[in-house]
């Protein structure tokens, strides 16, 4: 009987690997914009809705960002006053308090592809 044959291309491994992480970090990303906009400062909504999480497929990279004038300001001055449940570090804390999740996300999705 002949020894059984195993055929494995690295390269649509690798390919395979990169996008499942890609994906997996959308996920993250989102997850954390979901998170930090229940934390965000809002009096009218327009900081909460310039919030968008962008991935860089290339340097496999996520980005959550929130775009008005008032955005860094709002999260840094912890003297300012907000209404219940909503404060500054609005995306710095739900970050450190959701790493876990997001690293279970992103395992999740290349954990799918090689298995």
């Amino acid at each position: 009987m002949p020894a059984p044959e195993l055929k494995l291309n690295i390269g649509e491994v690798k390919e395979g690997a990169r996008e499942s992480a890609a994906y997996g970090l959308r996920l993250a990303a989102e997850h954390l914009k979901s998170e930090s906009q229940k934390q965000v400062p809002h009096e009218v909504g327009d900081l909460e809705r310039s919030a968008v999480a962008s991935v860089d497929e290339g340097a496999l990279e996520a980005t959550v960002s929130y775009d008005t004038p008032y955005a860094v300001p709002q999260h840094e001055d912890l003297t300012m006053r907000h209404d219940e449940g909503r404060k500054a570090k609005y995306l710095e804390d739900p970050m450190n308090a959701e790493v876990d999740t997001m690293r279970d996300l992103i395992a999740q999705q290349m954990q799918q592809e090689l298995s």
